[in-house]
């Protein structure tokens, strides 16, 4: 096994950021909404925690990924290869949580304004969420066994 911090934590780190990315900016949306509820004297929503908080599953992926990549028990040569896999996997899930962020900030701004559709906009956060799943599954397929 490679003993190195690139090869099995590029997808962890690159991921978290993503996370980090997404849960602020669907998290700022979610204050944003609040707020409004707290000024018109209206109850403020708690389920949009639930948006500001789905990014933070792509750390998860990114984890499982990393362990993955690891457990192969790879000859040292693959080094490189081990780290533009963790990298570009972790890239792409950041983007998913990213782009999941920003579907949750709308989401939860609808909610906020109308108190509708809680439903529609989770299955829409779901189907973003869904990118990082087919990365971190796709991607673990294309490890080479050790």
């Amino acid at each position: 096994m490679v003993s190195g911090l690139g090869d099995m934590s590029l997808s962890l780190a690159i991921a978290a950021i993503g996370s980090a990315l997404g849960t602020g900016i669907a998290g700022m949306a979610a204050i944003g909404a609040w707020k409004r509820a707290f000024i018109q004297n209206k109850a403020a929503p708690f389920i949009l925690v639930a948006f500001a908080g789905a990014p933070l599953t792509q750390t998860i992926y990114g984890m499982i990924l990393r362990n993955a990549i690891q457990s192969a028990n790879l000859p040292a040569e693959s080094y490189h290869y081990q780290m533009l896999l963790g990298a570009f996997a972790g890239l792409a899930m950041a983007f998913s949580a990213y782009m999941q962020g920003k579907a949750g900030a709308k989401a939860a701004d609808a909610l906020g304004e109308t108190g509708k559709g809680f439903g529609n906009y989770i299955m829409v956060v779901g189907i973003v969420e869904t990118v990082a799943l087919f990365v971190m599954v796709f991607t673990m397929t294309a490890i080479p066994k050790g």
